[in-house]
């Protein structure tokens, strides 16, 4: 079986960052940034990055089936302070329900399905893409939205797909429902669009250059 979670890839970009597309909802790129989320004055902008302050923010703009870019540094910590999930914790919540683990998984072993790039407790990425403590990481991640029936249940399960750091680490992934610790997954229904969720895990870590699109199909018309 493969083993996730130690060995970092050395192939990878020493830094990139993304522009935002043009119809791309920009959360954070400049310090004003931080009136686009709920309880966002709890947290410091630092050398124009958001860094985790006092409690989770939410974006106050929602989203359904999407595009999400974050761009995210683990901080820098003594050695052997701190390991494990204690290490450069926090979570990107897809409508403030789903979450997509942050950690700082750079020759950090933890449990597999909570390093970065994991769907919290459900699986762990593919490979382990994580640049060390103070480099700067991207996520870039593909969102299929749950679909409900009037009574509440659940027509269709939410899909992700993900890169870290431009490698494939989520394939059309099956979520198979909310993201909990304390016990397996479970659909509730809920309004076809939520927040984005950043969480706050007691740990400093930095995000920058968050956007997202609203994803459509293409509508095409079939010939007579």
């Amino acid at each position: 079986m493969r083993s996730h979670g130690l060995n970092p890839r050395s192939s990878l970009p020493a830094a990139w960052t993304s522009a935002p597309p043009s119809d791309a909802v920009v959360l954070f790129r400049e310090p004003e940034d931080i009136d686009n989320w709920k309880n966002g004055q709890e947290w410091k902008v630092e050398d124009g990055n958001l860094v985790v302050g006092d409690g989770s923010i939410f974006s106050k703009e929602t989203f359904g089936d999407c595009q999400l870019h974050v761009e995210w540094s683990s901080p820098v910590e003594k050695q052997g302070r701190r390991k494990s999930q204690a290490l450069g914790n926090s979570g990107i919540f897809l409508m403030g329900i789903y979450e997509f683990q942050v950690l700082n998984s750079y020759q950090n072993p933890t449990y597999f399905d909570g390093q970065a790039g994991a769907i919290y407790k459900q699986v762990p990425p593919a490979v382990n893409a994580m640049r060390p403590p103070g480099q700067w990481n991207s996520y870039d991640i593909f969102w299929t939205a749950p679909r409900f029936d009037d009574d509440g249940e659940l027509l269709s399960p939410a899909y992700i797909t993900a890169l870290h750091n431009g490698v494939l680490i989520q394939n059309h992934f099956e979520v198979k429902g909310d993201t909990p610790y304390t016990r397996p997954p479970s659909y509730k229904a809920h309004a076809p669009r939520g927040p984005i969720k950043l969480q706050d895990h007691r740990s400093p870590v930095r995000f920058r250059n968050i956007w997202v699109r609203d994803y459509q199909s293409a509508q095409v018309k079939q010939p007579n």
